[in-house]
């Protein structure tokens, strides 16, 4: 059986390759949706790709992931959050309530940057956190969902 991985970003990630990209780099969203593409294939998983500026539409789709995990279909989340990370309590929430294997991803390294982005509300029940990588991490945390 195939199972899917959701790669979820948050506000203002539709901006990469033109949003300060002394931070977050040249590539865009499309460029990232196809190294995850890339990524899942070496490990034969199937793509949802999903960005959204909206609190609500990331915490549906967690849940929509969870119905899949329940199912046994889900291999993992790798979750961009962005802002959220550090108001969040509904997107916790989110992933307490479906139990999702979570990955929580910063393009950046957040603890070198200012202080308020140095707390995740999210980390408390991410199986891991990575940050720092640009947009390589997005296949690395893919890589480390297949091998759990």
């Amino acid at each position: 059986m195939t199972k899917t991985v959701y790669v979820l970003n948050g506000p203002n990630l539709n901006l990469l390759g033109t949003r300060e990209p002394q931070v977050y780099g040249s590539q865009t969203l499309a460029d990232v949706e196809q190294l995850c593409a890339t990524a899942c294939a070496r490990h034969g998983f199937t793509l949802v790709f999903r960005q959204s500026n909206h609190e609500g539409a990331l915490v549906d789709w967690i849940h929509e992931a969870g119905r899949l995990h329940a199912a046994g279909q889900l291999a993992g989340v790798v979750l961009n959050a962005a802002a959220y990370t550090h108001t969040s309590v509904a997107l916790l929430d989110a992933v307490k309530g479906t139990g999702v294997p979570l990955v929580e991803l910063h393009i950046s390294n957040v603890h070198a940057r200012e202080s308020f982005r140095h707390h995740s509300y999210l980390a408390a029940a991410a199986r891991a956190v990575m940050c720092g990588f640009g947009v390589q991490g997005y296949a690395l945390a893919i890589d480390g969902l297949a091998q759990w």
